[in-house]
């Protein structure tokens, strides 16, 4: 599979908005309305009906050439052979992770507000740094505040892709596009809208030859 660059719609499942009976058909909606990158996160359901899902979402997004993410577990990463994983807090998960997944997989990491976070991360081996949230979110509300100053100053700075994440739409992501963002993650933004492959295409087609 040639698997797409870190840009564009990044969709992120929630499985509260997306329970295990629907998460198949909610994702297959989003890669049809473009998106280029689907990580699953799901902190709820049973460790075996999440590889179970894990396995059938990756194959679905190999069909679409998108790109699959497993959230913050690495043993799931590793078991459903998915193309990467996005990192948290945890300092030396990447390491663990790098070791654990091979030299070929993606390793992304939530880097709040911090240049410096992002700079020591791509130091240690990160494909891709996560800034956010830039408003307001439902799904972390009490997540730290990003300023798109940030975005500018990172993108200048690093050469790996910067992703943005947190309460983004179709209003207000083009202000964090056109200041650099490589890519733009969305939960709610997609999988909670009545259409979501209507939604998928809209924020995808933000982007210059989104599926180029």
């Amino acid at each position: 599979m040639n698997k797409s660059p870190i840009y564009g719609l990044y969709v992120i499942t929630d499985p509260i908005l997306s329970p295990a009976g629907k998460v198949l058909k909610d994702a297959e909606l989003a890669l049809k309305g473009g998106a280029n990158i689907l990580q699953f996160r799901d902190k709820t359901t049973d460790w075996n009906t999440q590889l179970s899902l894990a396995k059938q979402l990756r194959q679905l997004c190999h069909d679409y050439n998108a790109i699959f993410i497993i959230n913050d577990d690495i043993e799931l990463a590793k078991q459903c052979h998915a193309d990467g994983i996005h990192l948290g807090k945890e300092d030396d998960a990447l390491e663990k992770a790098r070791s654990e997944l091979g030299e070929n997989a993606i390793i992304g990491i939530s880097c709040y507000n911090s240049l410096e976070r992002a700079f020591e991360m791509q130091s240690r081996g990160a494909n891709y740094v996560a800034f956010g949230r830039f408003f307001a979110s439902k799904t972390k509300p009490k997540a730290p505040q990003a300023e798109t100053e940030t975005v500018i100053a990172a993108k200048q700075a690093l050469h790996i892709p910067v992703i943005v994440i947190g309460g983004i739409t179709q209003d207000n992501a083009p202000e964090l596009i056109s200041a650099g963002a490589n890519s733009i993650a969305v939960i709610q933004g997609v999988f909670a809208q009545n259409d979501i492959q209507a939604a998928a295409n809209a924020l995808s087609n933000l982007f210059p030859s989104h599926k180029s």
